[in-house]
């Protein structure tokens, strides 16, 4: 299979990035970014883009399924708008030109929590995008709901450091739901959920990932 994979430079799209290019069934991996990635790889193709202009009749877009991780938060994007633009906007323009060119999978890592009516705006946006992609038609689409991410991130999150540690040490006495979600794990059930697509809307539950 051709997968696409939107958000490799983060913390999960790393982790998926190099467990694409470990499976064998997966035949190549088109990666989208910004700046060019560190990665070599024959099976990687890396095109840079500016996601405000994406080349609409680029030919690596077709892909058989598609991978996003792409997400921001509201004070690394600096403003609503601009979380929004890359939470919800940019993964719902990549998942309808990939569909165009013949995708039929389509996974998103979202967020527990996501409902489009939420008065919370991350829930929110995150839902919304939900929505959308459900509106798309996809004939597979897995939507995973991660609670709070395990793992090393290049940039430091406070907030997300502080609630890793108490979960830590409290992991073993709280239910599975509530437990951290290590980005292997995550990564894991994105790459399966792409590499063997099943029929219809599947949701991942943070409990599916601890």
């Amino acid at each position: 299979m051709k997968v696409m994979l939107v958000g490799a430079t983060g913390l999960v799209g790393g982790q998926v990035l190099q467990q694409l290019i470990e499976d064998p069934r997966c035949d190549a991996v088109v990666a989208p970014t910004r700046r060019a990635l560190a990665l070599s790889d024959p099976a990687l193709h890396n095109p840079v883009v500016d996601f405000d202009r994406l080349p609409v009749d680029a030919s690596w877009w077709a892909v058989d399924a598609v991978i996003c991780a792409l997400g921001s938060t509201i004070k690394q994007a600096g403003s609503r708008e601009v979380f929004a633009r890359i939470d919800h906007d940019y993964p719902l323009q990549v998942a309808t030109l990939a569909q165009a060119h013949g995708a039929h999978a389509f996974v998103l890592n979202s967020a527990m929590g996501a409902d489009a009516d939420s008065r919370i705006f991350y829930n929110q946006v995150k839902g919304r995008l939900e929505q959308d992609l459900r509106g798309l038609g996809y004939p597979s689409l897995t939507l995973v709901r991660p609670g709070l991410i395990g793992g090393e991130r290049a940039e430091r999150r406070t907030g997300e450091h502080l609630a890793s540690v108490v979960l830590g040490t409290l992991g073993p006495v709280l239910p599975k739901a509530w437990r951290i979600n290590p980005a292997q794990n995550i990564a894991a059930a994105m790459v399966e959920a792409a590499l063997a697509p099943r029929a219809g809307l599947q949701v991942i539950g943070s409990a599916q990932l601890a």
